[in-house]
């Protein structure tokens, strides 16, 4: 579960840095399946979700579908769902609704992040590169906390509570 954290930890917070890729769903994928014990089947899962994520971009200010919650959270839904290969198209299918909740949580993240930059302002006012740093910091765990806790719920409750409530997300939200 520890593993499983910290690698849902590590997603988000390369969803905003995007040096090691961890956010990328065959990335995430393969390294939820390598802590779980779930190597091929989560490897498979994490293709198939890449090629979907290939078409999520950010233009402008349109923020794209979270690749990083999509890719943890399905893994770890089939995972618990213990059908290996078999679950790989359910596991795929809650994908894209995951993708789109996750995105009202990186607008709350990025929100919530403003008010920080406001901080650091004040900081750099003082001359304080040491509190500038600290803020930075809790922004970015900010996002790496956006992932690890929905992957935490997820532990917690079991894959059925969140596929009966991702099927009771409403039309106007899942479709756009």
């Amino acid at each position: 579960v520890i593993l499983v954290l910290i690698v849902s930890f590590l997603a988000g917070m390369e969803g905003i840095l995007d040096e090691f890729h961890f956010h990328q769903p065959v990335i995430a994928c393969t390294l939820i399946g390598l802590v779980t014990g779930n190597l091929a089947p989560c490897l498979i899962l994490g293709g198939q979700l890449q090629m979907i994520a290939l078409g999520w971009a950010n233009i402008g200010a349109a923020v794209a579908p979270d690749a990083a919650l999509a890719s943890v959270a399905s893994a770890i839904i089939l995972v618990l769902g213990g059908q290996g290969t078999k679950g790989i198209s359910s596991a795929i299918a809650i994908a894209v609704p995951l993708a789109v909740a996750g995105l009202l949580l990186t607008t709350l993240v990025r929100t919530l992040a403003t008010a920080l930059v406001h901080l650091m302002d004040a900081a750099a006012e003082e001359g304080s590169f040491r509190k500038i740093d600290m803020w930075q910091w809790i922004a970015i765990c900010m996002q790496g906390l956006r992932i690890a806790i929905p992957a935490g719920l997820i532990l917690a409750v079991g894959a059925g509570p969140v596929r009966a409530l991702l099927e009771r997300m409403p039309d106007w939200l899942t479709a756009g």
